[in-house]
């Protein structure tokens, strides 16, 4: 059971009977594609159903039929192995994920050629990302079974191998890498003592492993542990000899979709597209039983009970994704006074009232809570993940809130964490003190919508807030923070550019770029960087390269005060002008009359939707804002 719970990608709802129906459908459509593709691409899907969507995607691509909403991405493949039966898989997978996914392939075994040639395939594709599918059979390994001097040296060489291949890659193509872990064989010589003994395989693999993911940590590539994943399944299942004698393939065709997904996930995580907020139901999912029907001492939870006990461990799964940032929220059909008792008087329950950002029961539908849920939290229903025992209301929440992430869960409550973890909703590709407290920022913004509803007027809401916002430009400190803003702000971006770590360190430096990163705290608590700004000058103008914020804050005179600081930067710059420009996207909307908002007058409006806007200095006024402005590590001084 549990290895099918992930080669079966077992947290998916199954194809429907009429899949390849409805994928020649999607075919003949004269719109809306990329809505109808990723609505199929949500199934456990076998190889050849990947296969399928993916010939779609080609054919709609030779068209020239746009993907919308699907966020375009192209990943570079350099592999010691046959790679031509992954871009498919790749393709299809990506999908599900909300991405146009694009594959560059190369040829067989010729990673170090494709990286340190300035004239190669993948240099002159520039792709966003190259995945590294390169597994031990393609490392300078040197065997000495004792030699412990020999194993260093052979450890030490394929780990540079693998640097220097990735410098040649940001080198030449100006690409990330996604460099994997290196796969174990199940083979072992000595049996148990492999582990042990010098020189051995397993030895080698594991110092390997530990070395590449040391490198890859705050380096700007990232990591895909495909040693962990042929773990999970079983590095029997996993490598299939007969397949890499005959076609050079790294793994058994049963794992292709689970490695395919796994990769995908990778890209969404450095698009912004994983999950943030868990919504958990609770009758039969956090405890066993109906508590308005079996009350206080009659539901089932904790410990010397085995179903109590499997509820629990959901718990402290949910628990312990919100100690990483991940914001709790519940939506169950219940009288509330009686959902909320558990919480307040139940001696076993881990979760607590004050755990949960938003707490929603009562008796409408469940996609009705989650979208009341979303609007509390200032989250798009694609941040959602939402966990139900009821395949029933599972099955509502999918039509009504296509968007949200609802994982199908087995009968057996003991395999529901196990489930909604393996799902990897929550991947991340980087770990940060704010991301620590981002579930706190969260809960802390309903708390502010709370005594917003009960303030008097705005006005006097927002001063009783007591907003300090601290402003400066971009540095080393913040660099990890900004990279992920960037990455992951869709909603309140103007013009949705990202930048890769190596981009914004050369943009600290470079003298005709401002930068700004924005935090902001008040009495609920630090809300961490809020914005960030990139502006270009251009001759007497600053084009505004980048704008985002985080939703959370909006209605805050943030914008304002950003505004007033770029014109009183700008003119010690010798700045005259701001232009800034609106590229729309299917997630931007809410931002369309942001410059028009801000009093910039409109330049020139496009077929596509694109606006361009100026702000002339000269007669810019100042407001009173209803915070506390500091400035830290600029040039200039305080103003009085």
């Amino acid at each position: 059971m549990s290895e099918a719970l992930y080669t079966e990608l077992a947290w998916l709802p199954r194809a429907p009977a009429d899949f390849a129906e409805q994928c020649r459908n999607v075919a003949r459509a004269s719109a809306d594609h990329g809505r109808s593709l990723r609505m199929l691409a949500q199934h456990a899907l076998d190889a050849n159903q990947l296969n399928r969507l993916a010939n779609i995607v080609a054919n709609l691509r030779k068209t020239g039929c746009p993907l919308d909403p699907l966020a375009p991405f192209r990943l570079g493949i350099i592999s010691n192995a046959t790679t031509q039966f992954l871009a498919p898989a790749l393709v299809a997978s990506a999908i599900r994920h909300g991405i146009a996914l694009e594959c560059i392939e190369t040829d067989f075994d010729q990673a170090a050629q494709e990286a340190f040639s300035p004239e190669s395939g993948i240099s002159r594709a520039k792709p966003d990302a190259v995945l590294l599918a390169i597994d031990y059979r393609g490392l300078p390994l040197r065997f000495g079974v004792g030699d412990g001097e020999l194993e260093q040296a052979s450890v030490a060489g394929a780990t540079e191998h693998l640097t220097a291949i990735r410098k040649g890659l940001r080198t030449n193509s100006g690409a990330i890498s996604i460099v994997q872990t290196i796969a174990p064989p199940p083979e072992t010589l000595f049996g148990s003592a492999d582990r042990y003994i010098a020189g051995s395989l397993r030895r080698v693999i594991d110092a390997i492993n530990r070395d590449i993911a040391e490198s890859v940590e705050d380096s700007g590539d990232l990591l895909l542990d495909v040693a962990g994943l042929a773990e999970t399944v079983g590095t029997a299942t996993w490598h299939d000899p007969t397949l890499w004698n005959m076609a050079k393939l790294p793994f058994s065709a049963d794992v292709l979709p689970l490695y395919a997904d796994h990769v995908c996930r990778v890209i969404a995580a450095l698009r912004g597209k994983s999950r943030r907020c868990l919504i958990l139901d609770l009758d039969n999912t956090l405890w066993g039983g109906v508590i308005g029907d079996d009350g206080l001492e009659g539901i089932v939870l904790g410990h010397g009970d085995p179903t109590g006990e499997a509820h629990l461990s959901l718990q402290q799964v949910a628990l312990r994704l919100r100690e990483r940032g991940i914001v709790l929220a519940v939506s169950s059909k219940n009288e509330e006074e009686a959902a909320r008792l558990p919480f307040r008087q139940h001696p076993e329950m881990l979760l607590r009232e004050d755990h949960i950002a938003v707490f929603q029961a009562n008796w409408n539908d469940k996609a009705a809570n989650i979208r009341l849920i979303a609007e509390a939290l200032s989250l798009g229903l694609d941040a959602m993940a939402f966990v139900d025992d009821n395949p029933a209301e599972r099955a509502l929440v999918r039509r009504l809130a296509p968007e949200v992430f609802v994982p199908e869960l087995p009968d057996d409550p003991a395999l529901y964490a196990r489930t909604l973890l393996a799902s990897g909703c929550f991947e991340a590709i980087g770990f940060s003190a704010e991301d620590r407290q981002r579930a706190e920022f969260y809960q802390d913004n309903a708390r502010r919508l709370a005594l917003q509803s009960a303030s008097g007027g705005l006005d006097d809401y927002l001063a009783s807030l007591q907003m300090v916002m601290i402003l400066s430009p971009f540095d080393s400190t913040g660099r990890s923070r900004i990279v992920q803003l960037i990455a992951k702000s869709n909603q309140f971006n103007l013009t949705t550019r990202r930048y890769t770590d190596r981009e914004i360190r050369d943009l600290e430096t470079d003298p005709d770029v401002f930068t700004l990163q924005v935090r902001l705290s008040d009495i609920f608590g630090d809300n961490g960087m809020i914005s960030v700004v990139i502006c270009r000058r251009d001759g007497s103008d600053w084009i505004v390269d980048t704008w985002l914020m985080s939703c959370r804050v909006l209605g805050r005179r943030v914008e304002t005060a950003i505004l007033q600081e770029l014109v009183a930067r700008g003119s010690e710059a010798g700045i005259e002008r701001i232009v800034g420009r609106y590229h729309p996207t299917e997630r931007n909307r809410m931002v369309e009359d942001h410059y028009q908002k801000l009093g910039f007058t409109l330049l020139d409006r496009r077929e596509d939707g694109e606006t361009l806007w100026e702000y002339v200095l000269t007669v810019a006024t100042e407001e009173t804002l209803p915070m506390e402005i500091k400035r830290v590590g600029f040039a200039y001084a305080q103003p009085q």
